[in-house]
């Protein structure tokens, strides 16, 4: 019950990782907001997660994010812990990208890979804004809002969801990791100044984990693949990196300040 009698919010709360973290923060005691696009999955996660509120909010819209904060504060009370989980993969760039990388795995036997994945050349322009938009911007507008009414109060704790394409880059995704590498810096600035007044602000940046979104944009043989490329020899699943932003969350994380923690099955070590 780390979490006991705190409200928490968690963007992207309707399925995978977000889904988790809703539910291990109920079980640590929170009543919890879900926010999602999609409001009636939503609604689902916050039935499971005790009938917190569910709201759907678009957080690549600033305005959206400060009035789903405002609803939030209103009907459950101030926010203690806000959670910048909410993102995209961008299932058309993945598609295409996705048989070539097919193919290098089958070359890889040979010792000679030749097929490009041709992934930065033919990313559009609004398929980069989109993933920063969402993904970095998000995470942004949800950081901004939740240290403005948390640091009236002197107290609060902000975990951003990166991942570990953020920390090393992921090939075939450079939209993607650039999103996330951005979510680190930022959480890094954010942390050193708004330490000052009480609020603490944390990444966590997974591995690659099970979720509906990588079962639907990534084949049964890359994901084999990836497994066997993960020194523990599978995937996370989504209650692992819920129980590390509980803890970053948490008064237990309480000497956390800036830091990134990387469940990742040590596909990188950091």
């Amino acid at each position: 019950m780390r979490l006991d009698g705190r409200i928490a919010v968690i963007t992207g709360g309707a399925s995978g990782i977000g889904e988790a973290i809703a539910i291990r923060f109920r079980e640590e005691g929170a009543r919890v907001a879900v926010l999602d696009l999609n409001v009636e999955a939503a609604k689902l996660t916050a039935d499971v997660a005790g009938g917190g509120l569910a709201l759907g909010t678009d957080v690549s819209d600033s305005a959206a994010v400060d009035a789903a904060l405002a609803q939030i504060e209103d009907e459950l009370g101030p926010v203690d812990v806000w959670v910048n989980n909410a993102g995209i993969s961008g299932r058309a760039h993945a598609q295409r990208v996705m048989p070539r990388a097919e193919q290098q795995m089958t070359e890889m036997a040979t010792g000679t890979v030749t097929t490009p994945l041709d992934a930065l050349i033919e990313i559009t322009d609004e398929e980069f804004q989109q993933m920063v938009a969402v993904h970095l911007g998000g995470t942004f507008y949800g950081t901004r809002a939740a240290a403005r009414s948390m640091v009236t109060r002197g107290s609060g704790s902000i975990v951003n969801v990166a991942s570990i394409c953020g920390i090393e880059g992921c090939e075939g995704h450079p939209h993607y990791s650039a999103a996330k590498a951005g979510i680190l810096g930022l959480t890094r600035s954010a942390a050193k100044e708004l330490i000052l007044q009480g609020v603490r602000v944390n990444a966590v940046a997974p591995g690659f984990v099970i979720t509906p979104m990588m079962t639907a944009d990534t084949s049964d043989a890359m994901i084999a693949g990836l497994a066997l490329g993960t020194p523990i020899k599978r995937l996370g699943q989504p209650h692992e990196i819920a129980a590390a932003v509980a803890f970053l969350a948490s008064d237990d994380g309480s000497f956390c300040v800036g830091e990134t923690i990387s469940p990742n099955g040590g596909f990188v070590t950091v």
